[in-house]
């Protein structure tokens, strides 16, 4: 007995365009502003992790493999650019891990009531977050064609959320009044406490390093697409 099969085809997912990933990048932008958490942050690395996945989608369409002379022009300089970002990237992810360590020392200090040591890893804490904020520079402006405007644009909101990030972390150390890390000093039964927010802090600087690293590797594969452009 002769059967034909027939073949199911799934729907394929709808194709991202330059005005959603700028919407995306608004959106990401206006959200970062507002945060003021560590979480949030961590979802903005994936979200913009996520960004960096369409924005890949725009380069490597057809419509972009072939470039004007001013293009490529654009382009090279974006290209110099994303070396910067790329190394940016990686040296964050070394610090969160260096920071995920000096928290894990001083959960240890706190639980043996160590309060000298407890004092010197808060210390080794911010001197790290302080010297993280010297690898931060200021993004060119956005050139005139919309695919480099885009990547700019990504470029600008990454710094700036890493900044930022930087910046609530120093204040969760920094602030002895406020934080219930440094609380532990005045207050020894808050130690149970101090615990249970060093630990969400651990976590939190754990997901910070996770997120840094997909992006990187965002970053690369984002970059490695538009050599593919200026080498054709």
């Amino acid at each position: 007995m002769a059967f034909h099969q027939r073949s199911i085809s799934l729907p394929s997912r709808p194709r991202v365009s330059e005005t959603d990933v700028e919407q995306e990048l608004h959106s990401l932008e206006a959200s970062i502003s507002s945060s003021n958490s560590i979480s949030m942050m961590c979802d903005g690395l994936r979200t913009l992790a996520n960004i960096y996945d369409g924005l890949d989608e725009i380069i490597c369409l057809p419509s972009h493999q072939v470039c004007s002379s001013q293009q490529r022009k654009m382009l090279d300089g974006e290209m110099e650019c994303s070396v910067e970002l790329i190394d940016l990237c990686n040296y964050m992810q070394e610090t969160f891990a260096e920071m995920l360590a000096i928290i894990q020392e001083l959960q240890a200090a706190l639980r043996k009531g160590d309060d000298v040591a407890a004092q010197a890893k808060i210390q080794s804490f911010t001197r790290l977050a302080k010297k993280a904020r010297k690898h931060f520079k200021t993004a060119k402006k956005p050139a005139s064609d919309k695919m480099v405007m885009l990547l700019t644009k990504a470029r600008e909101i990454c710094i700036s959320l890493l900044e930022s990030t930087l910046h609530l972390l120093s204040k969760q150390i920094e602030m002895p009044k406020q934080s219930l890390v440094c609380k532990a000093f005045y207050k020894k039964k808050a130690v149970v406490c101090e615990e249970e927010q060093l630990q969400e802090l651990e976590y939190s600087i754990g997901d910070l390093q996770n997120g840094t690293g997909n992006l990187f590797r965002k970053l690369v594969q984002n970059r490695v697409s538009i050599l593919n452009i200026l080498s054709s």
